[in-house]
Protein backbone atom coordinates (compact mmCIF):
# COMPACT_ATOMS: atom_id res chain seq x y z
CA UNK A 1 0.00 0.00 0.00
CA UNK A 2 1.00 3.72 -0.66
CA UNK A 3 -0.18 6.99 0.47
CA UNK A 4 0.04 10.25 -1.75
CA UNK A 5 -0.93 13.40 -0.80
CA UNK A 6 -2.63 15.50 -3.62
CA UNK A 7 -3.86 17.58 -1.52
CA UNK A 8 -6.20 14.72 -0.13
CA UNK A 9 -4.43 12.02 1.56
CA UNK A 10 -4.70 9.09 -0.79
CA UNK A 11 -4.43 5.69 0.48
CA UNK A 12 -4.12 3.11 -2.67
CA UNK A 13 -3.15 -0.67 -2.73
CA UNK A 14 -3.93 -3.90 -1.37
CA UNK A 15 -4.71 -3.27 2.67
CA UNK A 16 -6.05 0.15 2.17
CA UNK A 17 -9.12 0.02 3.44
CA UNK A 18 -7.95 -1.54 6.96
CA UNK A 19 -5.06 1.19 6.95
CA UNK A 20 -8.11 3.66 6.39
CA UNK A 21 -10.44 2.45 9.36
CA UNK A 22 -7.08 1.81 11.53
CA UNK A 23 -6.36 5.81 11.43
CA UNK A 24 -10.24 6.44 11.75
CA UNK A 25 -9.82 4.92 14.70
CA UNK A 26 -7.68 7.19 15.90
CA UNK A 27 -9.61 10.53 14.78
CA UNK A 28 -12.21 9.52 17.49
CA UNK A 29 -15.18 10.25 15.87
CA UNK A 30 -18.86 9.82 18.02
CA UNK A 31 -20.45 7.74 14.53
CA UNK A 32 -19.82 7.88 11.36
CA UNK A 33 -22.21 8.39 8.45
CA UNK A 34 -22.01 5.98 5.80
CA UNK A 35 -23.66 7.06 2.42
CA UNK A 36 -23.57 3.79 0.07
CA UNK A 37 -26.08 2.27 -2.40
CA UNK A 38 -28.08 -0.82 -2.15
CA UNK A 39 -26.03 -3.19 -4.85
CA UNK A 40 -23.41 -2.72 -2.32
CA UNK A 41 -25.38 -3.35 0.52
CA UNK A 42 -26.51 -6.48 -1.36
CA UNK A 43 -23.74 -7.49 -2.63
CA UNK A 44 -21.56 -7.67 0.41
CA UNK A 45 -19.42 -4.75 -0.40
CA UNK A 46 -20.77 -2.58 2.63
CA UNK A 47 -20.22 -5.66 4.94
CA UNK A 48 -16.16 -5.44 4.04
CA UNK A 49 -16.67 -1.52 5.24
CA UNK A 50 -19.39 -2.22 8.24
CA UNK A 51 -17.18 -5.45 9.43
CA UNK A 52 -13.91 -3.31 9.91
CA UNK A 53 -15.44 -0.77 11.67
CA UNK A 54 -16.98 -3.29 14.30
CA UNK A 55 -13.90 -4.92 14.86
CA UNK A 56 -12.55 -1.46 16.03
CA UNK A 57 -15.43 -0.50 17.81
CA UNK A 58 -16.48 2.56 15.61
CA UNK A 59 -19.92 3.81 15.81
CA UNK A 60 -21.67 4.07 12.46
CA UNK A 61 -24.99 4.54 10.62
CA UNK A 62 -25.48 3.44 6.70
CA UNK A 63 -27.62 5.12 4.63
CA UNK A 64 -28.23 3.23 1.01
CA UNK A 65 -30.86 5.34 -0.58
CA UNK A 66 -29.06 7.03 -3.16
CA UNK A 67 -30.23 6.46 -7.10
CA UNK A 68 -27.72 5.88 -9.67
CA UNK A 69 -28.20 9.03 -10.96
CA UNK A 70 -28.53 10.95 -7.42
CA UNK A 71 -31.48 13.04 -7.19
CA UNK A 72 -32.23 15.82 -4.62
CA UNK A 73 -34.53 13.25 -2.50
CA UNK A 74 -31.13 11.08 -1.88
CA UNK A 75 -30.10 14.20 -0.23
CA UNK A 76 -32.63 15.38 1.41
CA UNK A 77 -33.53 12.17 2.88
CA UNK A 78 -29.74 11.67 4.05
CA UNK A 79 -29.41 14.70 5.85
CA UNK A 80 -32.05 13.96 7.80
CA UNK A 81 -30.77 10.83 8.69
CA UNK A 82 -27.50 12.24 9.31
CA UNK A 83 -28.93 14.40 11.40
CA UNK A 84 -31.37 11.66 13.38
CA UNK A 85 -28.74 9.56 14.42
CA UNK A 86 -26.52 12.33 15.63
CA UNK A 87 -23.29 11.80 13.19
CA UNK A 88 -20.15 13.62 12.85
CA UNK A 89 -18.54 12.54 10.17
CA UNK A 90 -19.39 10.67 6.52
CA UNK A 91 -17.95 7.96 4.52
CA UNK A 92 -18.72 7.80 0.90
CA UNK A 93 -18.49 4.38 -0.38
CA UNK A 94 -19.32 3.41 -4.04
CA UNK A 95 -19.29 4.39 -7.34
CA UNK A 96 -19.41 8.17 -8.77
CA UNK A 97 -23.36 8.23 -7.38
CA UNK A 98 -22.91 8.07 -3.82
CA UNK A 99 -19.75 10.19 -3.50
CA UNK A 100 -21.51 12.97 -5.08
CA UNK A 101 -24.22 12.40 -2.99
CA UNK A 102 -22.36 12.39 0.45
CA UNK A 103 -20.96 15.88 -0.95
CA UNK A 104 -24.29 17.55 -1.37
CA UNK A 105 -25.42 16.22 2.23
CA UNK A 106 -22.13 17.11 4.06
CA UNK A 107 -23.50 20.84 2.68
CA UNK A 108 -26.88 20.31 3.84
CA UNK A 109 -25.71 18.98 7.38
CA UNK A 110 -24.33 22.51 8.30
CA UNK A 111 -26.56 24.84 5.62
CA UNK A 112 -29.92 26.09 5.49
CA UNK A 113 -32.55 24.39 2.62
CA UNK A 114 -33.31 24.37 -0.32
CA UNK A 115 -29.88 22.39 -1.86
CA UNK A 116 -31.03 24.18 -5.08
CA UNK A 117 -29.47 28.09 -3.41
CA UNK A 118 -26.09 26.48 -3.79
CA UNK A 119 -25.98 25.62 -7.37
CA UNK A 120 -22.60 26.47 -8.40
CA UNK A 121 -23.84 28.04 -12.09
CA UNK A 122 -26.09 30.52 -9.45
CA UNK A 123 -22.90 31.08 -7.49
CA UNK A 124 -23.89 29.06 -4.71
CA UNK A 125 -20.76 28.34 -3.50
CA UNK A 126 -20.51 32.06 -1.84
CA UNK A 127 -23.23 30.72 0.71
CA UNK A 128 -21.37 27.67 1.73
CA UNK A 129 -19.52 29.13 4.61
CA UNK A 130 -20.00 26.90 7.43
CA UNK A 131 -17.92 24.72 9.10
CA UNK A 132 -19.27 20.98 7.68
CA UNK A 133 -18.68 17.53 8.67
CA UNK A 134 -15.23 15.55 7.70
CA UNK A 135 -15.77 13.57 4.72
CA UNK A 136 -14.02 10.11 3.59
CA UNK A 137 -14.19 8.83 0.18
CA UNK A 138 -14.05 4.92 -0.54
CA UNK A 139 -14.92 4.23 -4.68
CA UNK A 140 -15.81 1.00 -5.75
CA UNK A 141 -15.60 1.77 -9.72
CA UNK A 142 -12.39 3.15 -11.60
CA UNK A 143 -14.07 6.17 -13.19
CA UNK A 144 -15.46 9.17 -11.81
CA UNK A 145 -12.58 10.22 -9.65
CA UNK A 146 -15.28 11.63 -7.19
CA UNK A 147 -13.02 11.26 -4.48
CA UNK A 148 -10.22 13.81 -4.82
CA UNK A 149 -13.05 16.06 -6.48
CA UNK A 150 -14.65 19.19 -5.32
CA UNK A 151 -17.72 18.88 -6.24
CA UNK A 152 -21.14 17.14 -6.88
CA UNK A 153 -23.63 16.78 -9.81
CA UNK A 154 -26.84 16.00 -8.16
CA UNK A 155 -30.02 16.21 -10.49
CA UNK A 156 -32.49 18.62 -9.59
CA UNK A 157 -36.31 18.12 -8.10
CA UNK A 158 -37.58 21.15 -9.72
CA UNK A 159 -35.60 21.23 -13.53
CA UNK A 160 -35.16 17.58 -13.50
CA UNK A 161 -31.43 18.20 -14.86
CA UNK A 162 -27.94 17.96 -13.44
CA UNK A 163 -26.78 20.86 -11.38
CA UNK A 164 -23.37 21.12 -9.91
CA UNK A 165 -22.14 22.14 -6.29
CA UNK A 166 -18.50 23.56 -5.87
CA UNK A 167 -16.62 24.53 -3.15
CA UNK A 168 -13.04 23.94 -1.97
CA UNK A 169 -14.63 22.31 1.22
CA UNK A 170 -15.77 19.59 -0.38
CA UNK A 171 -12.46 17.79 -1.09
CA UNK A 172 -12.62 14.48 0.71
CA UNK A 173 -10.22 14.37 3.84
CA UNK A 174 -9.04 10.72 2.46
CA UNK A 175 -9.74 8.70 -0.55
CA UNK A 176 -9.40 5.49 0.14
CA UNK A 177 -8.35 3.20 -3.03
CA UNK A 178 -8.70 -0.42 -2.60
CA UNK A 179 -8.95 -2.50 -5.15
CA UNK A 180 -10.85 -5.61 -3.73
CA UNK A 181 -13.67 -3.46 -3.40
CA UNK A 182 -13.45 -3.19 -7.21
CA UNK A 183 -13.05 -7.08 -7.84
CA UNK A 184 -15.65 -8.58 -9.71
CA UNK A 185 -17.23 -5.82 -11.35
CA UNK A 186 -19.20 -7.11 -14.74
CA UNK A 187 -17.20 -6.48 -17.47
CA UNK A 188 -19.56 -3.64 -19.09
CA UNK A 189 -19.73 -1.56 -15.52
CA UNK A 190 -15.91 -1.70 -15.55
CA UNK A 191 -15.96 -0.45 -19.24
CA UNK A 192 -18.04 2.25 -19.28
CA UNK A 193 -16.70 3.54 -15.79
CA UNK A 194 -12.97 3.22 -17.04
CA UNK A 195 -14.14 5.05 -20.42
CA UNK A 196 -15.49 7.44 -18.42
CA UNK A 197 -12.07 8.29 -16.59
CA UNK A 198 -10.22 7.90 -19.99
CA UNK A 199 -12.36 11.69 -21.40
CA UNK A 200 -11.70 12.96 -18.50
CA UNK A 201 -7.99 12.86 -18.97
CA UNK A 202 -8.78 13.33 -22.71
CA UNK A 203 -10.69 16.61 -22.11
CA UNK A 204 -8.69 17.99 -19.67
CA UNK A 205 -5.72 17.42 -21.87
CA UNK A 206 -7.39 19.14 -24.74
CA UNK A 207 -8.88 21.99 -22.51
CA UNK A 208 -7.38 25.44 -23.46
CA UNK A 209 -5.00 27.03 -21.06
CA UNK A 210 -1.44 26.84 -19.78
CA UNK A 211 -1.84 24.28 -16.59
CA UNK A 212 1.22 21.93 -17.35
CA UNK A 213 0.80 20.05 -13.79
CA UNK A 214 -2.49 19.05 -15.16
CA UNK A 215 -1.20 17.70 -18.60
CA UNK A 216 1.20 16.05 -17.20
CA UNK A 217 -1.00 14.39 -14.60
CA UNK A 218 -3.66 13.71 -18.02
CA UNK A 219 -0.83 11.60 -19.96
CA UNK A 220 -0.16 9.46 -17.77
CA UNK A 221 -3.70 8.39 -16.54
CA UNK A 222 -4.12 8.04 -20.40
CA UNK A 223 -1.36 5.41 -20.36
CA UNK A 224 -2.47 3.73 -17.77
CA UNK A 225 -6.19 3.72 -19.21
CA UNK A 226 -5.02 2.37 -22.29
CA UNK A 227 -2.53 0.15 -20.69
CA UNK A 228 -4.98 -1.70 -18.45
CA UNK A 229 -8.68 -1.25 -19.07
CA UNK A 230 -8.51 -4.32 -21.08
CA UNK A 231 -6.86 -6.34 -18.25
CA UNK A 232 -9.17 -5.36 -16.23
CA UNK A 233 -12.07 -5.85 -18.27
CA UNK A 234 -10.99 -9.68 -19.11
CA UNK A 235 -10.48 -10.63 -15.63
CA UNK A 236 -12.58 -8.57 -12.91
CA UNK A 237 -10.21 -10.54 -10.32
CA UNK A 238 -6.76 -9.08 -11.29
CA UNK A 239 -5.82 -6.61 -8.91
CA UNK A 240 -2.79 -4.78 -10.05
CA UNK A 241 -5.13 -3.80 -13.25
CA UNK A 242 -7.87 -2.86 -10.64
CA UNK A 243 -5.36 -0.43 -8.53
CA UNK A 244 -4.13 0.99 -11.57
CA UNK A 245 -7.71 1.91 -13.01
CA UNK A 246 -8.25 3.57 -9.21
CA UNK A 247 -5.29 5.71 -9.79
CA UNK A 248 -6.25 6.46 -13.38
CA UNK A 249 -9.47 7.34 -12.32
CA UNK A 250 -7.87 9.80 -9.46
CA UNK A 251 -5.74 11.18 -11.70
CA UNK A 252 -8.18 12.24 -14.22
CA UNK A 253 -10.47 14.02 -11.62
CA UNK A 254 -7.06 16.02 -10.75
CA UNK A 255 -6.41 16.84 -14.06
CA UNK A 256 -9.95 18.31 -14.92
CA UNK A 257 -9.26 21.06 -12.35
CA UNK A 258 -7.49 22.63 -15.88
CA UNK A 259 -11.70 21.87 -17.18
CA UNK A 260 -13.92 19.40 -19.04
CA UNK A 261 -14.85 19.78 -22.59
CA UNK A 262 -18.23 18.90 -25.03
CA UNK A 263 -17.92 15.17 -24.61
CA UNK A 264 -19.41 15.85 -20.91
CA UNK A 265 -22.11 18.56 -21.81
CA UNK A 266 -23.43 15.94 -24.22
CA UNK A 267 -23.21 13.25 -21.54
CA UNK A 268 -24.72 14.93 -18.97
CA UNK A 269 -28.74 15.21 -20.68
CA UNK A 270 -28.47 11.43 -21.32
CA UNK A 271 -27.73 10.52 -17.76
CA UNK A 272 -30.49 12.85 -16.02
CA UNK A 273 -33.27 12.63 -19.16
CA UNK A 274 -32.44 9.04 -20.64
CA UNK A 275 -31.00 7.65 -16.98
CA UNK A 276 -27.73 6.89 -18.70
CA UNK A 277 -24.80 5.69 -17.03
CA UNK A 278 -22.49 8.21 -17.20
CA UNK A 279 -19.76 6.29 -18.51
CA UNK A 280 -21.59 4.38 -21.45
CA UNK A 281 -22.62 7.68 -22.58
CA UNK A 282 -18.80 9.07 -22.60
CA UNK A 283 -18.56 5.91 -24.34
CA UNK A 284 -21.29 6.39 -27.14
CA UNK A 285 -20.62 10.03 -27.74
CA UNK A 286 -15.99 10.52 -27.73
CA UNK A 287 -15.19 9.07 -31.53
CA UNK A 288 -17.97 11.32 -32.85
CA UNK A 289 -17.05 14.46 -30.59
CA UNK A 290 -13.44 14.22 -31.37
CA UNK A 291 -13.98 13.52 -35.44
CA UNK A 292 -15.66 16.90 -35.21
CA UNK A 293 -12.98 18.53 -33.05
CA UNK A 294 -10.70 16.85 -35.93
CA UNK A 295 -12.47 18.23 -38.91
CA UNK A 296 -12.03 21.49 -37.30
CA UNK A 297 -9.60 24.10 -37.89
CA UNK A 298 -6.74 24.08 -35.42
CA UNK A 299 -3.55 25.96 -34.49
CA UNK A 300 -0.17 23.87 -34.30
CA UNK A 301 -0.50 23.45 -30.47
CA UNK A 302 -4.12 21.73 -30.73
CA UNK A 303 -2.98 19.38 -33.42
CA UNK A 304 0.28 18.20 -31.38
CA UNK A 305 -1.97 17.66 -28.75
CA UNK A 306 -3.88 15.45 -30.80
CA UNK A 307 -1.06 14.05 -32.39
CA UNK A 308 0.18 13.53 -29.05
CA UNK A 309 -2.61 11.19 -28.03
CA UNK A 310 -2.55 9.65 -31.10
CA UNK A 311 0.73 8.32 -30.31
CA UNK A 312 -0.23 6.67 -27.42
CA UNK A 313 -2.67 4.25 -29.13
CA UNK A 314 -0.03 3.78 -31.72
CA UNK A 315 2.84 2.77 -29.98
CA UNK A 316 -0.02 0.19 -28.27
CA UNK A 317 -0.93 -1.12 -31.97
CA UNK A 318 -3.60 0.68 -32.76
CA UNK A 319 -2.63 2.16 -36.02
CA UNK A 320 -5.87 3.45 -37.05
CA UNK A 321 -5.63 6.40 -39.12
CA UNK A 322 -7.76 9.57 -37.10
CA UNK A 323 -7.72 9.97 -33.04
CA UNK A 324 -11.83 9.31 -33.79
CA UNK A 325 -11.06 5.63 -35.71
CA UNK A 326 -8.62 5.08 -32.71
CA UNK A 327 -11.07 5.57 -29.80
CA UNK A 328 -13.56 3.83 -31.64
CA UNK A 329 -11.73 0.74 -32.22
CA UNK A 330 -10.92 0.96 -28.59
CA UNK A 331 -14.03 1.59 -27.12
CA UNK A 332 -15.53 -1.11 -29.11
CA UNK A 333 -12.65 -3.64 -27.93
CA UNK A 334 -14.18 -3.12 -24.62
CA UNK A 335 -17.23 -4.47 -25.79
CA UNK A 336 -19.01 -1.06 -25.82
CA UNK A 337 -21.87 -1.28 -28.82
CA UNK A 338 -21.89 1.83 -30.37
CA UNK A 339 -24.81 3.87 -31.36
CA UNK A 340 -27.11 6.17 -29.06
CA UNK A 341 -30.18 4.19 -31.05
CA UNK A 342 -28.92 1.12 -29.64
CA UNK A 343 -29.68 2.39 -26.11
CA UNK A 344 -32.73 3.83 -26.71
CA UNK A 345 -31.97 7.27 -27.39
CA UNK A 346 -34.69 8.54 -30.00
CA UNK A 347 -33.76 10.83 -33.11
CA UNK A 348 -36.69 13.14 -31.95
CA UNK A 349 -34.82 13.76 -28.43
CA UNK A 350 -31.96 15.03 -30.39
CA UNK A 351 -32.85 18.80 -30.31
CA UNK A 352 -33.89 18.86 -26.56
CA UNK A 353 -30.96 17.11 -25.89
CA UNK A 354 -28.47 19.82 -27.34
CA UNK A 355 -29.96 22.49 -25.95
CA UNK A 356 -30.35 21.08 -22.61
CA UNK A 357 -26.36 20.09 -23.32
CA UNK A 358 -25.53 23.58 -24.70
CA UNK A 359 -26.51 24.90 -20.80
CA UNK A 360 -24.08 22.65 -19.37
CA UNK A 361 -20.92 24.79 -18.45
CA UNK A 362 -18.41 21.58 -19.60
CA UNK A 363 -18.52 23.32 -23.15
CA UNK A 364 -17.00 26.30 -22.14
CA UNK A 365 -13.73 24.71 -21.74
CA UNK A 366 -13.88 22.32 -25.17
CA UNK A 367 -10.74 22.70 -27.51
CA UNK A 368 -12.74 24.81 -29.74
CA UNK A 369 -15.84 26.84 -28.92
CA UNK A 370 -19.46 25.12 -30.04
CA UNK A 371 -22.50 26.41 -30.13
CA UNK A 372 -26.13 24.60 -30.33
CA UNK A 373 -25.87 23.31 -34.17
CA UNK A 374 -22.27 21.81 -33.08
CA UNK A 375 -23.56 19.89 -30.51
CA UNK A 376 -26.95 18.70 -32.23
CA UNK A 377 -24.20 17.43 -35.12
CA UNK A 378 -22.37 15.21 -32.94
CA UNK A 379 -25.88 13.31 -31.28
CA UNK A 380 -27.07 12.88 -34.86
CA UNK A 381 -23.66 11.76 -35.68
CA UNK A 382 -23.22 9.22 -32.18
CA UNK A 383 -26.86 8.15 -33.22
Amino acid sequence: MNQYNFPTIILSGQGALAEFVNRLKEKNHQRVFVVTDETLKACGVLAKLTDLLDEQKILFSVFSETHPNPIEEDVTKGTAAFKDSQCDSIIALGGGSPLDAAKAIKIMTAHAPPLAQYDDAKGGDRLITESMPPLYAIPTTAGTGSEVGRSAVIISSATGKKAIYFHPDLLPDMAVLEPELTAGLPPHITAATGVDAFVHCLEAYFAPGFHPIADGIALQGLELVLDWLPKAVKDGQNLDARERMLIAATMGAAAFQKGLGMIHSLAHPLSSRCNMHHGLANALLMPAAISFIEKATLDRDQLNRIKRVQALFAVRGNQSGSLAEMSLQFIESLGIAQGLSNHGVLENNLESLAKEALEDPCHQTNMIPVVLVDLLSVYKAAL
